[in-house]
C-alpha cells in the first residue's frame, strides 16, 4: 500500500508540473489521483479519457453529483501492479493527447474563422463544409 500511495504522489506530482490540472484528491486514503482541467473550454476530461484509451489506458471521467454537476474529472486508481515506469508513460501519454486537443481546437478555429471570412453571403454551414471540402481534396470516397 505504501508503494502504492508513493506511485500515486509521484503521478500527482507529474499531473500538477504540467500546470494544465487541479488535482482534487488527498494524499491520504485510498490510492488515486482526481484532476479536472483548469481550463475545459477547447476540450474535457472526457476528450482526454476517451483519447487514453488508444494508447491502452482505462481512465475514466465523470461529473460530480448533485449540487457539484459542473466539475467534471479523470480518476486514476493507482493498482498494485502499477509501478514508476507506468506513471511516466501515463503522464507522457497525457501531455501527448492534450497536445493533440490543443493543436485540433487551434485548427477548427482556423477553420471556423476561414469559413466565416469566405463569404458574408454563404451560410456558416456551407462555408465550413466548402473549407472541409478543400481540405479533402478531390478525394470521393473511404477514410484513407
Amino acid at each position: 500500500m505504501e508503494n502504492c500511495k508513493l506511485n500515486a504522489a509521484v503521478l500527482k506530482e507529474g499531473i500538477d508540473a504540467t500546470g494544465r490540472f487541479d488535482v482534487l484528491s488527498k494524499a491520504d486514503g485510498v490510492p488515486l489521483v482526481a484532476i479536472r482541467l483548469k481550463d475545459s473550454t477547447n476540450f474535457s476530461v472526457f476528450d482526454i479519457s476517451e483519447n487514453l484509451r488508444r494508447f491502452g489506458w482505462i481512465v475514466p471521467a465523470y461529473t460530480m453529483p448533485a449540487d457539484a454537476e459542473h466539475v467534471a474529472v479523470l480518476r486514476i486508481v493507482i493498482r498494485e501492479d502499477f509501478n514508476r515506469s507506468l506513471a511516466q508513460r501515463l503522464l507522457t501519454d497525457i501531455n501527448k493527447i492534450v497536445g493533440e486537443l490543443d493543436a485540433h481546437a487551434v485548427h477548427a478555429i482556423k477553420l471556423s474563422t476561414a469559413a466565416a471570412a469566405e463569404g458574408a453571403s454563404k451560410s456558416t454551414v456551407d462555408a465550413v463544409t466548402e473549407a472541409f471540402k478543400g481540405l479533402a481534396g478531390n478525394k470521393k470516397a473511404g477514410v484513407c
